[in-house]
């Protein structure tokens, strides 16, 4: 069966590769001239990589990591000490850690907390730990519940110290979700914090050796078209046509510099494509029906990243740091934790700003001035005194709508893989998946996408469906 995809992000590459497992014909067609939609990357004239996002892989992650593992890739996986740092800023230029011991979950991560000695007072983890108890015995049915209260509402409401929640899930909320705890929803926080809890290396951070273009996605493209389907790019979907039942006839691709529309026909139909921009695609008729208006329900967050190159080393940190600064969620010095990114003598800092909807609008100029300001207090040693860090060169990616705004109720708004229209489905981190608006998220709802149009339409002889439900397994441990 032929199975045209709209969006070669890591939910339509991760949707198309499951399909021609499954032995049917995928055709990605991506509306920009690179590949990755939110984990894409350019290279600028000096041949220096720049990312939509900086990118952490999490033990946590099982379905990506299963999809490295089946293409092959896994060793492209840099695995980082199993460990969580954070800034201090009243005490600049110093950092607190959570080292993780090797030893079963979930006391490897209790272990963790209540060794560090820098950020929370024994009062303090013992009341967290009491907060989290219903959250790990009560399971995922409670987690869910818990929708209808911002991760700080249900702080309160566990009596957990104010000072956690300033000190800790700020700096985590801003690196999960890009917004603060006042309003991301508490289910999103407490599933991480369970697979976190549950997993023995499911807070162990990775880093992928070089662009999520060339390392990640481009390797997904030729295990594709290896296997007779196809990834197209510059080729944007204008338009969902239909046939008089209300099924879908054609995507109507716009034609570029000058070319006509094309009217691309297949079997069956995915949308990968973001929430936003699929709610102004929709057909008139389908905007009626209700699985459709719930998606009015969703909108994108405005994410912001920088990558800024220094004439000195800043740091010989090789990990993902929490900045606990009120502009900046996390950051790495790239040239540490990426080999292909690797300088000796000088730091190419990526930070992720966050919140960003006061900034999304402003000059790159404003940003990088207000970022190198946070960088000044992050950084003490290295800005001050008469030979002050020289900043030689800058880029900065706005996204206005990346993954889904995870308010408080939003899960009742996250549609299903399978919608109404019989030769249509979706895929994408928003869909309804146990995981949030991730990476992991983005996989494992191309994964179910494929699973699903897979079991509507079987290929005869199909020897690979298991790979579509196989568990999958983790090596964080052998890193």
């Amino acid at each position: 069966m032929r199975v045209a995809i709209a969006g070669a992000g890591l939910a339509g590459l991760s949707c198309a590769k499951y399909l021609t497992d499954a032995g049917h014909t995928p055709i990605v067609l991506e509306s920009r001239d690179v590949l990755g939609g939110l984990v894409a990357a350019w290279k600028d004239s000096d041949g220096d990589w720049y990312e939509t996002g900086l990118h952490a892989f999490f033990g946590a992650y099982p379905n990506m990591l299963q999809l490295l593992k089946e293409l092959g890739i896994e060793d492209r996986l840099q695995w980082k000490q199993h460990t969580l740092i954070f800034n201090q800023p009243d005490k600049p230029g110093t950092l607190s850690r959570f080292d993780v011991p090797d030893i079963p979950s979930p006391f490897n991560v209790i272990a963790s907390i209540l060794r560090n000695k820098d950020m929370l007072t024994w009062e303090q983890k013992i009341r967290f730990a009491i907060g989290l108890l219903p959250a790990v015995v009560r399971g995922q049915k409670y987690v869910e519940d818990m929708d209808k209260y911002s991760f700080l509402e249900w702080l309160k409401r566990q009596g957990v110290d104010e000072r956690v929640t300033s000190d800790v899930f700020i700096a985590a909320c801003k690196a999960l979700t890009f917004i603060n705890p006042d309003e991301v929803s508490a289910t999103i926080l407490l599933t991480a914090l369970n697979r976190f809890l549950q997993e023995r290396y499911g807070s162990k951070i990775a880093f992928l050796d070089g662009s999520p273009t060339e390392r990640l996605c481009s390797p997904i493209v030729d295990y594709i078209t290896e296997r007779g389907g196809e990834v197209r790019l510059n080729a944007p979907l204008k338009e969902i046509l239909l046939n008089a039942d209300g099924t879908v006839k054609a995507y109507l691709i716009r034609g570029l510099n000058g070319a006509e529309d094309e009217v691309f026909t297949a079997d069956v139909y995915v949308s990968a494509i973001s929430v936003d921009p699929l709610k102004v695609i929709l057909p008139k008729p389908w905007k009626q029906m209700e699985f459709f208006k719930k998606l009015e329900g969703l909108e994108g967050v405005p994410v912001i990243n920088l990558h800024l190159w220094f004439d000195r080393k800043l740091t010989e940190i090789d990990h993902l740091l929490f900045s606990r600064s009120p502009l900046l969620s996390v950051y790495a010095d790239m040239s540490n934790t990426c080999r292909e990114y690797a300088n000796p003598n000088r730091s190419m800092l990526e930070l992720v700003l966050a919140p960003a909807k006061d900034w999304i609008a402003k000059s790159d100029e404003e940003i990088v001035a207000a970022t190198i300001a946070e960088l000044e207090k992050l950084f003490p040693d290295h800005f001050g005194g008469d030979n002050p860090a020289t900043l030689l060169k800058s880029h900065v990616v706005k996204t206005p709508r990346s993954v889904y705004k995870a308010t408080p109720g939003r899960q009742q708004y996250r549609p299903a893989q399978v919608t109404p229209i019989a030769n249509f489905y979706l895929a994408g981190s928003y869909t309804m998946q146990r995981y949030l608006g991730s990476m992991e998220g983005a996989v494992l709802s191309g994964k179910l996408t494929a699973q699903a149009i897979s079991e509507a339409l079987p290929v005869a002889n199909s020897s690979n469906l298991q790979t579509l439900t196989r568990p999958p397994a983790t090596n964080a441990a052998t890193a």
